[in-house]
């Protein structure tokens, strides 16, 4: 319970209907009054290589609406979550179905614990055991803010979800104890998500990488179609999530949930590893794929060593027609 107060590769690619885990839509009849709506809010992750566990405390969220003070849930209990756990189209609740002015809001703020005090609140476990703790930058009284506007119907229901992106959020600061956790959320909408997935043959990985038994990894995903992958520094061309690429019973296998209804490019690299969200670095991309997304659909887009040779060869004649 919470206490409220008002304050250019060409890859397979099909479509097949799936249903979604998390579900929004609204409803006109909620029990909420003439003037009310109801709000659920649920987080998801966009991973990071190299950690078994990325463990945050949430102590409770603000809503600020466009007219009026802040609206400040605080939960009895802090929720702990291991973000890392949330890939694909898992989610964990933060509110559920909580009764809030109808209208528009401009941010959300989540409360965590996150310092550098001794306490393992909100810590990251990387693959060699060690447990440094996260620290929000600003420090966890400002809590990690997303400034995205989003409204709440009037006898209605609204139902989103924060998605942390770990890889752009979690930062490992040289010299430094600890790490920081940075504000590197996106609000969806899930009443117009859908699923990208697919898998990746075994022959990809021991062409791209170094280590195939032990590194399998990532497809990066970015808005609008025909796009140029890039790695991830802070720049308007940074990939919108990423997805890490798994081993499941001897095919490996991606899954990006909650994507918003539109066109995307996807790229597969190797090296996501070695990508410094503070740094510009040189990844290498195994070829692109576009992909349109469409509402409580799953887009499969699947990576083959067949598709990269056939690539090569038309390079190779448009090159040679060039000349």
């Amino acid at each position: 319970m919470t206490q409220f107060k008002k304050r250019p590769l060409q890859l397979a690619l099909a479509a097949s209907l799936a249903t979604l885990v998390a579900c929004g839509g609204s409803s006109n009849d909620n029990g909420a009054g003439s003037n009310e709506g109801r709000l659920s809010l649920n987080v998801t992750d966009a991973p990071i290589d190299s950690a078994a566990q990325v463990v945050v405390e949430f102590s409770g969220v603000s809503l600020k609406p466009a007219d009026g003070e802040a609206l400040e849930f605080t939960f009895d209990e802090p929720k702990s979550i291991d973000l890392l756990s949330l890939q694909g189209s898992a989610s964990e609740s933060l509110l559920t179905d909580e009764t809030v002015p109808a209208g528009d809001y401009e941010w959300i703020r989540l409360a965590v614990n996150a310092e550098h005090d001794g306490v393992l609140d909100s810590y990251i476990e990387l693959d060699d055991g060690t447990m440094p703790e996260l620290r929000v930058p600003s420090g966890s009284q400002t809590g990690l803010k997303l400034v995205s506007g989003f409204t709440v119907v009037a006898g209605g229901t609204a139902n989103f979800t924060i998605d942390f992106d770990l890889r752009k959020s979690v930062v490992m600061p040289g010299g430094q104890a600890g790490a920081f956790l940075k504000p590197a959320l996106r609000l969806i909408d899930n009443t117009a998500v859908g699923t990208i997935a697919g898998q990746v043959d075994a022959e990809v990985l021991v062409d791209q990488c170094a280590d195939p038994a032990n590194q399998t990894g990532s497809v990066y995903v970015y808005s609008g179609a025909d796009a140029t992958p890039t790695d991830v520094s802070g720049a308007e061309t940074d990939p919108l999530t990423t997805a890490l690429v798994s081993d499941v019973d001897g095919e490996y296998r991606y899954e990006v949930g909650f994507v918003s209804e539109g066109d995307y490019t996807l790229a597969y690299t190797c090296s996501a590893v070695d990508d410094d969200p503070e740094a510009v670095d040189e990844l290498v991309f195994f070829g692109t794929a576009n992909a349109t997304v469409e509402a409580d659909t799953t887009t499969e887009v699947n990576f083959t060593i067949d598709q990269a040779e056939d690539e090569t060869t038309e390079e190779q004649t448009e090159e040679q027609t060039d000349a």
